[in-house]
């Protein structure tokens, strides 16, 4: 069985790049590999082209949160790479998703379908919070995935489930923070040089409250649309529908009966652009849809075991919650569930699946105590 390697590092933010690459150095050669191949698939770029693409992005990067830099500086030196080299694969949705790299595709489909969920106690009723998603992606990631699990000097503690090379995606931190994402798409996702999709996820992993993760969203200008579901132990949680651009193209969506769903495609009703994901990922409403239907009866607030059963669905198969490749469509084209992840931020459990949720068991990881670092907004709570 395939079983994603845990990474630990600690430290400054170049320390622990270097850790980062050192440790991670063979899956992080292979999603540079892999990745030459998928942007000259989808954008028709060679590696030159997408380094030089990539750099464009040095400088929003820089004025965001410049440690990213040092951080991705870091992993390069550690996995014997050139920056360039890491900086791209940070910016890999940037470059599938342009209208440019849309164009180039033609009629292909992206295969970036995931199906996430988070569920919310009402106050004083006692429980956690509980958040997760199916990711699904191309199938090479299951060779590169990595469970990242960060010590920090400068801020929260971090666990993330996330490609190696890429300095974040699914995951929790220790100020009680979960978060969880799917791909969206809009005419507006033209390439522009903005904070990269990779990099204001991991910001929002940098955050101490939910707050605290919408500010971080809308502080400069972003390059990609994107689905951030943002939950907290103490019950706050928000669902942030992103269009390119600063903080007036975010639209938030909020728990119906304590439970918030999302799929890839835009759901408020106050979303003015034109939405493309559906085009892109036909599945996404058919998921979303399938997902509800499970959760129809009149049962309370759904557990983990609920979600461990829906997500393994195969309903619309190949591509439905637990996606597999369809073998119809070209290799470059096809999608699989390549983890499943749920958490319970309020015991700081993580429960993963190192694939397809079908047949991959959900194993336990216990970040009660890796995640218990003191936060000095918990400590201030009257």
């Amino acid at each position: 069985m395939n079983v994603f390697p845990h990474v630990r590092v600690e430290g400054s933010a170049l320390d622990r790049g270097r850790q980062y690459g050192s440790q991670a150095a063979g899956r992080v050669h292979r999603s540079v590999a892999a990745y030459r191949d998928v942007f000259a698939h989808y954008a028709g770029w060679d590696w030159a082209t997408v380094r030089r693409e990539a750099a464009r992005y040095e400088k929003p990067i820089a004025g965001f949160r410049p440690a990213y830099l040092d951080e991705i500086r870091g992993i390069a030196e550690g996995a014997g790479l050139d920056p360039g080299d890491v900086l791209a694969i940070n910016v890999r949705t940037e470059v599938m998703f342009a209208a440019k790299a849309r164009q180039a595709a033609g009629q292909q489909r992206a295969p970036d379908g995931c199906t996430a969920f988070a569920v919310v106690p009402p106050p004083g009723a006692g429980g956690s919070t509980l958040i997760g998603q199916n990711w699904d992606w191309l199938p090479h990631s299951s060779e590169t995935v990595v469970v990242l699990e960060a010590r920090q000097d400068e801020g929260p503690d971090f666990v993330t489930v996330v490609e190696a090379g890429l300095l974040a995606k699914t995951g929790m931190n220790s100020s009680g923070l979960g978060l969880v994402t799917n791909a969206l798409v809009t005419a507006a996702d033209t390439g522009a040089p903005g904070i990269p999709y990779h990099l204001a996820l991991r910001a929002i992993l940098d955050c101490e409250t939910v707050s605290d993760a919408l500010a971080a969203l809308q502080s400069g200008e972003r390059s990609s649309a994107a689905n951030y579901l943002i939950a907290h132990r103490d019950g706050s949680v928000v669902d942030v529908e992103a269009a390119p651009g600063d903080f007036s193209q975010l639209y938030l969506l909020f728990p119906t009966d304590g439970v918030m769903l999302h799929s890839n495609h835009f759901l408020s009703p106050g979303f003015g652009g034109q939405d493309v994901s559906v085009w892109v990922m036909p599945d996404s409403p058919l998921r979303l849809q399938r997902i509800r239907a499970g959760l129809s009866g009149p049962d309370g607030l759904p557990t983990l075991d609920t979600f461990r059963a829906l997500l393994a669905d195969h309903a619309n198969y190949p591509s439905g919650l637990c996606c597999h490749p369809d073998p119809r469509m070209d290799p470059y084209d096809q999608g699989a569930t390549v983890a499943s992840v749920l958490m319970d931020l309020g015991t700081r459990q993580m429960y993963l699946a190192d694939g397809n949720p079908c047949t991959a068991p959900y194993r336990q990881l216990d970040y009660g105590e890796f995640l218990a670092k003191p936060s000095p907004v918990a400590e201030a709570v009257p």
